[in-house]
């Protein structure tokens, strides 16, 4: 390399000037050169900073090494120089205009870190010293007390700008978007940063800024500065972050007034909490790690207790509120609101999960710990909420029938409510599995599980619900007087409960095949005991057995049975236009089945006595209705329609 050279006006020129001197010794050392030095650094910002830098790594490598005679003749001039290096440097950059951008990482930037690792080096070697049996060397104490005040001011400098880089809006601004600080994507994929964002529509701090935060960690943790770094990094991360939970709009409230507040309002909170607590998740932590990681890529056991603090001083405050929301009077409209409490406080465990000293590892655990405790909390009022369904079926004890032998509402309520609490099927077994009880399990006859080793209290439990609502629409079925419409009753009840299961894969796989196909059984009992008490009663006045009287048939007789169809007919037809059966393939499935049994019968009938009747007028009477007019009233059963007629005319 080329030697130090001076220009014209006696100045040393830049480091790309100079080569390594060949000792501590020999290297800058006469008054003049110093003073020379010296004004180029204040004046001009030109300095030889290469030859400087190798002095300065010389001496230390001397002291170190415990050299007596290099450690007498220590040259203060260089570490005088390097000094004042170190401080234009700062100079400079606290001059600098306050819009001026200064993010990107430059080549000034590096050799500054640099010089102050160097200087950090030096200033221990110095102090090692200085205790030892050279120590009333004076040199060597004014050399300690010049770098120990320079390394001070730089980390102070350094600080600032760790905090000034972390909290610039204009920073963020730069990458369109203030809403969160993760990684910019770097145009270069094979940087560090490209690699570890892996999701670039985090938007966040540019590469540079990420790289430029990550020397000034570096060189302030080397320094022995790692507190004022941790503290700096905590409070500007954890403001940030604080900044965003904000903008969640989830009020903090305390537990009294999470009590006096109205469903519709705690519901709403709930809501923003869930909201809340999925971003931070999802979002937020992953967010916070992966930046972490990157500015504290070189010392990741300093990162990890930030972040184990950030992470405790967010979930706490989420704890809070869904321990309150616990404590609330227990009603079934919250179930489902509390699984899903659930189910996202549980996802924050391994959100907030971390590989790092022993201190960071048990405060994580303890954390972890109360997390696991709310969700505890949460389930156990969850499966309480559940379990009063039980009660709420067998205190359902209606003394009215429900007009038209329609569905039940009971009916409807409990099957909708199973399928809903179905969707969260894994959750309320997992729930279900840790109560101390460990739930009783169902001693139904049909096995719904049968091999499996590990039990199903929840599934248990939705078998227990299903047998106690038969038994309660068995009982309401009682209060119809007429068995026709009881069957109707019966059949509404149990298609709709098959609908449902078979509709649900999760309350099908409960009750499983054979359940349903037993059920399917069941309604079609009930739909052979309804025809039997209604159309098979009809089809007596049909019956031929008596009208044939010594090979003449008995017109009294025929008369008095088409009358008597006539009548019986219209009365079923008027009746039974107020039945609902709102299921459209039941509905037609029972008029497909009586216009089979009675159409066929009627037609049969009419072809063999109609003949027998005196005249056309007498045939016009006691023929009342044509085969296809008993088929267009049949089509228009269960409809419910004089239900409405008749409130109308009320």
């Amino acid at each position: 390399m080329m030697q130090p050279t001076e220009n014209k006006n006696g100045e040393i020129m830049n480091s790309a000037s100079f080569s390594s001197p060949k000792s501590p010794i020999e290297s800058v050392s006469s008054p003049d050169r110093l003073s020379r030095c010296t004004n180029t650094v204040n004046d001009r910002g030109t300095f030889p900073a290469d030859q400087v830098s190798n002095d300065i790594d010389r001496i230390t490598d001397a002291l170190l090494n415990s050299n007596e005679n290099a450690a007498a003749e220590v040259p203060s001039d260089t570490v005088e120089i390097f000094s004042k290096i170190i401080e234009s440097r700062i100079a400079s950059s606290r001059n600098q205009n306050p819009g001026s951008n200064n993010h990107k990482m430059t080549e000034e930037d590096s050799f500054f870190f640099e010089a102050v690792v160097r200087l950090s080096k030096l200033t221990n070697a110095f102090s090692e010293l200085s205790s030892s049996s050279m120590s009333s060397a004076v040199i060597t104490s004014d050399s300690l007390n010049r770098t120990s005040s320079v390394l001070q001011k730089a980390m102070a400098f350094l600080e600032e700008e760790l905090r000034a880089l972390l909290e610039d809006t204009q920073c963020r601004e730069s990458n369109g978007n203030t809403n969160f600080c993760l990684i910019r994507e770097s145009s270069d994929q094979s940087s560090p940063v490209a690699e570890m964002n892996d999701n670039s529509d985090l938007p966040g701090y540019p590469p540079d800024v990420v790289t430029k935060m990550g020397r000034i960690v570096s060189t302030m943790i080397s320094g022995g500065y790692d507190k004022e770094c941790f503290q700096v990094y905590s409070i500007a991360r954890r403001t940030l972050f604080q900044e965003q939970l904000k903008k969640l709009e989830h009020e903090k409230l305390n537990m009294d007034d999470v009590w006096r507040m109205s469903w519709d309002s705690l519901e709403k909170e709930i809501n923003r909490w869930v909201k809340m607590v999925k971003t931070c998740s999802e979002t937020l932590f992953p967010a916070e790690k992966k930046l972490g990681e990157m500015v504290f890529s070189d010392h990741p056991m300093i990162f990890t207790p930030i972040f184990s603090n950030l992470a405790r001083s967010v979930v706490i405050q989420l704890l809070d509120f869904a321990g309150a929301v616990a404590m609330t009077k227990r009603s079934a409209e919250k179930l489902f609101k509390f699984l899903d409490m659930y189910e996202t406080l549980q996802d924050v465990i391994p959100a907030i999960s971390t590989a790092g000293c022993t201190e960071s590892e048990n405060s994580e655990h303890e954390l972890k710990s109360e997390i696991s405790a709310a969700c505890d909390r949460l389930g156990e009022a969850a499966m309480n909420i559940f379990l009063d369904l039980e009660n709420s079926i067998k205190n359902d004890v209606a003394k009215t029938a429900v007009p038209g032998g329609a569905v039940h509402p009971l009916t409807r309520y409990v099957l909708n409510y199973l399928k809903y609490a179905c969707e969260y099927k894994s959750t309320l077994e997992k729930i279900f599995q840790k109560s101390p009880d460990n739930l009783e399990q169902s001693e139904s006859p049909d096995d719904h599980h049968p091999g499996d080793p590990n039990p199903k209290p929840f599934s248990d439990q939705i078998v227990k619900v299903m047998d106690l609502l038969d038994g309660n629409i068995e009982a309401k079925s009682m209060l119809y007087r007429d068995p026709s419409l009881r069957y109707v009753f019966l059949m509404n009840n149990g298609r709709y409960i098959l609908q449902k299961v078979k509709g649900s894969a999760e309350i099908h796989q409960v009750m499983g095949d054979n359940w349903c196909r037993r059920r399917s059984t069941v309604v079609r009992q009930y739909h052979k005991n309804y025809q039997r008490e209604t159309w098979v009663r009809l089809l007596h006045c049909l019956n031929h057995e008596g009208l044939m009287v010594n090979g003449k048939v008995n017109k009294p007789l025929l008369k008095e049975r088409l009358k008597n169809f006539n009548t019986m007919f219209d009365e079923i037809v008027k009746t039974q236009n107020t039945w609902v059966v709102s299921d459209e393939q039941l509905q037609s499935e029972l008029r497909v089945s009586i216009s089979a049994v009675v159409i066929p019968a009627y037609r049969s009938f009419l072809g063999r006595f109609r003949q027998h009747l005196d005249s056309s007028k007498q045939a016009d009477k006691y023929i009342k209705h044509q085969p296809e007019e008993l088929e267009g009233h049949i089509d228009k059963l269960f409809e419910g329609v004089a239900i409405s007629m008749a409130r109308r005319r009320t």
